[in-house]
Parts: C-alpha cells; sequence; structure tokens
C-alpha cells in the first residue's frame, strides 16, 4: 500500500512538474528588462522569451514580435531551446511509460515484476526530463548573470531573470522529486534462504 501511495505522489507531482515545463517554455518571460540605470522609465516592460521578444505598455497593449531567423540567435538561446523540448518530449514518453506501470492501472497485471518495472522506467525517464529542464534554466540563467555584470554591457541593456525562469526552475524540481519516487516505490525483493533439512538419524 506504501508502494502505490509512492507511485501516486511521484506521478503527480512529475505531471505538474511536466506541465511547468511547457507553461515555463510558452512564457516570454525569461528575462526581464533591469531598469539600473539613472534613466529610469516606467512606462513600459521590456521583456524576452525563447521564441519572441515583447513591450509591454503601461496601458495595458502588449507588442511581441516572433524571431525571424532561427540560425542568427545566439548558441546559449539554441540550445535552451532544444533542451527544452527535449524535456518535454521525454516527460510525455515517461508519462505514458509509467502510467502503464502504475498498480491501479489494469494493463500488464498478470506481470507483476514487468509492471513495476514499467514505472521505474517511467521515474528514469522523468529525472532525465526533469535534468534536460534544469540544465537549460540554469544555463539561460548564468547568461543573464554575466551579462548583467559586464562591464562592457550598456546599462540600458541589462536583463534580469524573468518569471519563466523561475518556473522553469520549480519544474525541474518537480520533474525530479517525482521521479525519484517512482524509482523507489518498487518494492525490494525479499530474499529466501533455504531451510536446512534436519539431521538424519539411523
Amino acid at each position: 500500500m506504501a508502494s502505490m501511495g509512492l507511485q501516486v505522489m511521484g506521478f503527480i507531482l512529475a505531471f505538474l512538474g511536466w506541465i511547468g515545463s511547457i507553461v515555463s517554455t510558452a512564457l516570454p518571460q525569461w528575462k526581464i528588462y533591469s531598469y539600473a540605470g539613472d534613466s529610469i522609465v516606467t512606462a513600459q516592460a521590456i521583456y524576452e522569451g525563447l521564441w519572441m521578444s515583447c513591450v509591454s505598455q503601461s496601458t495595458g497593449q502588449i507588442q511581441c514580435k516572433v524571431f525571424d531567423s532561427l540560425l542568427n540567435l545566439n548558441s546559449t538561446l539554441q540550445a535552451t531551446r532544444a533542451l527544452m523540448v527535449i524535456g518535454i518530449l521525454l516527460g510525455l514518453i515517461a508519462i505514458f511509460v509509467a502510467t502503464v506501470g502504475m498498480k491501479f492501472m489494469k494493463c500488464m497485471e498478470d506481470d507483476e515484476e514487468q509492471k513495476m518495472r514499467m514505472a521505474v522506467i517511467g521515474g528514469v525517464i522523468f529525472l532525465i526530463s526533469g535534468l534536460a529542464t534544469l540544465v537549460a534554466t540554469a544555463w539561460y540563467g548564468n547568461r543573464i548573470v554575466q551579462e548583467f555584470y559586464d562591464p562592457l554591457t550598456p546599462v540600458n541593456s541589462r536583463y534580469e531573470f524573468g518569471q519563466a525562469l523561475f518556473t522553469g526552475w520549480a519544474a525541474a524540481s518537480l520533474c525530479l522529486l517525482g521521479g525519484a519516487l517512482l524509482c523507489c516505490s518498487c518494492p525490494r525483493k525479499t530474499t529466501s534462504y533455504p531451510v536446512p533439512a534436519a539431521p538424519w538419524t539411523p
């Protein structure tokens, strides 16, 4: 019963992490314009994501421009895109694999050992998905920090962490935690030792 509870808890956490990865990838607020200079303009907010850059006016109007050329983007943005998409696809595969291995599912119920193995495999794929998301967000965040503290970067061109980056970190943590719980839900095999036979007496 405890093993089933770990499975359900791990699957729910990993699934929420997968949803968070999709939301983080779609959001345009990966980095937000930093008002660190002397001339502070609060009438608009400038932010960029993996797919577009947006400007939000104080009146509520938002204008977004999709990045035109893929080859014109920097290597960090291209790698972050690829890792986030890979993490989402791996999470989708992990959902199907882990669902087959869940104890309350009727699929493969005649082979209990193979069913538990499927749940563990799903947990491992969730772990890889969470690692891909974590590496992508950490890499992108490190690039923001380097550009912010680079003395060659103009003050009016500096950015800070956006909401999508924090969402990605939370999603990666949930995927890692959920995958670990799925891997730990497999009960250990109990080794049975042969009972020694009674001594023969003539």
